[in-house]
């Protein structure tokens, strides 16, 4: 016997398409709404039963013959009543003994018309189309946003179902008659439901494992889905490979995991009737079945090459407080809670999976943060939502100086607070280093706030830019920092000015907006825009209002920023990706006499990395007051290192980072100390002078704390760094998007001997030359530019062209003046 039986109506249909005024290309013929079969006339001038006008106000009896859990009627009213609550009709169940059984069809109840406004919904009957998810990977372009909900409402396209629960199951019903009142309304199908189960999705949706048995389908990059005919299933998305077990052992506590990219093991949530058939497809092609309601009763069933498990143990919802140990209140923080199975229970108002697992640069930037496999959630130190009943594994971090918090906690039936405690380590702010983002993007002012609170950063610089025709952050430039109520963090939302040839550039602390943002087409500029300024250009205007240059990514691209390290306008480089040509552009410059403090940032433009994940830590003397001001001071001052995780202390004689150390001329024996400490495991701590490594200390296994204290021979005017990292100072990599390795650098101490400090590399200096006249070819002979008499630009000069070039010629000459001294 079917669950579901669709009745034939042909033989009482009395009206066509033509009735049911407004709606074009109704339902017709055979359809399956909400998993239901229905059974709707096919005839376009005879297929509804139709009530309500002078002509069809009789009463319709309509043959049954057979018993029914529930009778689900496709129907819709054609007209608007002026109150909600209006008797439409009457619906009259006549069973073979001759009891009648009269339900009431009120408009907004059983009943209702499509809705001419948003939110006029019945409270009893449902949608002809269930609810349902977006496509994952595909849309139209202007559904962008919208996409980000994943869910889309069901919505009535012809009609609005109700189920009639039968008093009397076991009773044949004889025929239902239709009893019609004054409004115009139309009977397109009826169902009867022959199985115990109310026809529509009335559970919570229960999380479920899917394994691939076989070893083929289990070693597919991901692509599965499941399809569920009687209810609804989220996207699937990959658990972790690894156990409960190695998950709370592994080195990276608190930041990230391996993502799964294969397609076993993987969850699913999913709500549905009893009667529901579950299908777990890869791709298109259906790897297994089975039936929802066997699968709450078994909670496993297997099928050749699926094996499908219910991981529901009941939840509670519950507050969580994360408090700092030692002061014992409230620390703003991230968090993560997953079942053992690697299921995650985000807080409420958070993200499970941030955009889908999907790529989010511009997308769903605040608020959460993923690495890898693990989506965190930025929280003020309280969060509260549903967490599973039993053992819950949870992932706690704040920056560099807490430890970080993984371990497994008891949720037991009826608990509803949950309290966590995180320790500080190491406290920077103390010994007067601060900490900053060089580098962000995209993040509001007052989530910048919370994201640095929660990982432990004073200050972050916030870019406004231009990305082709995308402007962003605009609203937040002010001109003056902002600071929080506690005076912890600082956000200056200032500027980068990017052109894709000659370079990008970070102009800290601007009190005017520097424009053009951007210049010379795509990808930073506009299609079809001409080149307007330099770099050069962009320092001076920054400097002029007491801001701070900073030259990002260093050297890429590595157009101009020989012209501003030549000329002096380069305040500092930074350093946010670990790699050897990063290394060798900054000690070739280094060593060619140039001064450089080293600064560390994220180029945060996703979901995909943290806050901070590269910090620049600055140090500030006792009687300076931690002012955004006095940190871009000591910035320029060279009294900073970058930190990919990795804190790190660094002196020559006592000379401190960012110091000139005078010996007499013929040089000298200086001692040297580094000290580097972690959260992660790091194995190398080396002191370089000039490019090369002059001390070292390995731990093959890693350490928490690695110490360097020895002497060292100086024949001449030299620079120092101390520098930390993985084995053989290789970077064991963070889970971010980029795949940034664990690492600290210092700027250099620098060693005189004599009055003054100076180096110089005939190599570097030619490569330098090299470039310039690049950048002088490509003004010249690529750049797009306005015909000389149509345009007025930006700076007034008359000579567009020599105003481009005029940097790059003080360059080269400063250059020579050097190479001929």
């Amino acid at each position: 016997m079917a669950d579901y039986l669709a009745v034939n109506l042909d033989a009482h249909c009395n009206v066509g398409v033509s009735f049911y005024e407004g709606v074009q290309n109704p339902l017709l013929g055979e359809q399956v709404l909400h998993g239901l079969p229905f059974r709707i006339g096919s005839a376009p001038d005879r297929c509804f039963i139709g009530f309500g006008t002078p002509d069809l106000r009789r009463a319709c009896s309509i043959p049954i013959g057979n018993t029914a859990y529930h009778v689900i009627f496709a129907h819709v009213l054609l007209e608007y009543p002026s109150q909600a609550g209006q008797v439409i009709a009457h619906y009259v169940f006549r069973y073979e003994d001759g009891e009648e059984v009269r339900a009431p069809i009120r408009e907004r109840f059983e009943i209702a018309s499509l809705p001419r406004m948003w939110g006029i919904q019945p409270f009893l009957a449902y949608p002809d189309m269930k609810d349902r998810l977006m496509p994952r990977t595909e849309g139209r372009w202007d559904n962008m946003g919208l996409r980000q909900t994943e869910a889309l409402a069901g919505y009535p396209r012809s009609y609005y179902l109700w189920a009639w629960q039968n008093p009397h199951p076991e009773k044949p019903i004889q025929s239902i008659r239709i009893e019609p009142g004054e409004y115009r309304f139309l009977i397109a199908g009826i169902t009867l439901g022959q199985v115990d189960e109310y026809p529509f999705v009335r559970t919570g949706r229960v999380p479920v494992r899917i394994t691939l048995k076989r070893e083929e389908d289990a070693q597919k990059p991901f692509s599965l889905q499941v399809d569920v005919d009687r209810g609804v299933a989220t996207y699937v998305y990959a658990l972790p490979q690894q156990s409960a077990e190695q998950f709370l052992s592994a080195p990276f506590s608190g930041w990230g995991e391996e993502q799964n990219t294969t397609s076993s093991p993987s969850y699913v949530q999913i709500a549905a009737i009893p009667s529901a058939t579950v299908t777990v497809k890869s791709g298109e092609e259906p790897l297994g079945s089975a039936k929802w309601g066997e699968l709450l009763r078994q909670k496993q069933v297997d099928t050749p090459r699926v094996r499908l498990e219910v991981l529901d143990r009941g939840k509670n919802w519950v507050h969580v407080t994360v408090v700092d140990d030692a002061t014992g209140k409230p620390v703003p923080c991230r968090i993560h809670f997953r079942s053992p199975e690697g299921v995650p229970y985000q807080p409420h108002g958070h993200h499970d999976h941030v955009n889908s697992n999907l790529n989010t640069w511009h997308v769903d930037v605040g608020g959460d943060l993923r690495l890898g496999q693990i989506t965190y959630a930025y929280i003020d130190g309280t969060c509260q939502g549903w967490l599973p009943r039993g053992e819950v594994l949870v992932d706690v971090a704040r920056g560099y100086e807490y430890s970080p918090l993984r371990t497994r906690v008891h949720i037991a039936p009826g608990q509803r607070e949950l309290t966590l405690r995180l320790k500080r380590w190491k406290d920077m702010n103390a010994q007067r280093w601060f900490s900053g983002d060089s580098h962000v993007h995209f993040l509001g002012v007052q989530g910048a706030h919370l994201e640095a609170q929660c990982e432990d950063l004073n200050v972050v610089n916030l870019l406004q830019s231009q990305w082709g025709h995308l402007f962003t952050n605009t609203e937040d430039f002010t001109g003056e920092p902002t600071v929080s109520n506690r005076g912890r963090t600082i956000v200056y939302c200032s500027q980068e000015n990017r052109q894709h040839v000659l370079g990008h550039l970070i102009l800290w602390g601007l009190k005017r907006a520097v424009m053009p943002w951007c210049s010379g087409g795509p990808d930073e500029a506009e299609l079809g825009g001409t080149l307007e300024e330099t770099l050069a250009h962009w320092a001076d205007r920054c400097r002029e209002q007491g801001g701070t240059v900073i030259i990002p990514h260093f050297p890429l691209p590595n157009g101009e920023p020989a012209v501003l390290v030549a000329t002096g306008r380069a305040d500092a480089v930074e350093m946010i990706a670990f790699g050897d040509f990063q290394h060798h552009e900054y000690y070739r410059y280094l060593n060619c006499g140039y001064r450089l403090p080293l600064v560390g940032g994220t180029d945060k433009m996703s979901s995909e990395v943290a806050v901070g994940q590269y910090r620049t830590y600055a140090y500030l003397p006792p009687d300076e007051e931690f002012t955004y001001e006095n940190w871009c001071k000591a910035v320029r001052a060279g009294r900073t290192f970058i930190s990919g995780g990795a804190l790190i202390s660094f002196s020559v004689e006592g000379a401190q980072i960012g110091d000139t150390l005078y010996l007499p001329p013929g040089g000298g024996t200086v001692e040297v100390e580094a000290i580097a400490e972690s959260i992660f495991p790091i194995h190398t701590l080396q002191i370089v002078q000039q490019g090369q490594v002059a001390a070292s200390a390995e731990e093959p296994n890693g350490a928490n704390r690695l110490h360097l204290k020895t002497k060292l021979q100086v024949k001449g005017n030299t620079w120092m760094a101390a520098r930390c990292a993985g084995p053989n100072y290789t970077a064991i990599p963070h889970f971010d998007v980029w795949r940034r390795g664990v690492f600290a650098h210092t700027s250099p101490i620098y060693i005189a001997c004599g009055q003054t400090w100076s180096l110089f590399d005939h190599e570097t200096a030619q490569y330098m030359l090299t470039l310039i006249e690049g950048g002088i070819a490509y003004i010249r002979q690529r750049s797009a530019q306005h015909s000389h008499d149509t345009v007025t630009h930006h700076h007034g000069e008359e000579d567009h062209l020599a105003y481009l070039e005029r940097p790059f010629h003080e360059a080269i000459e400063a250059i020579r003046r050097r190479m001929q001294a």
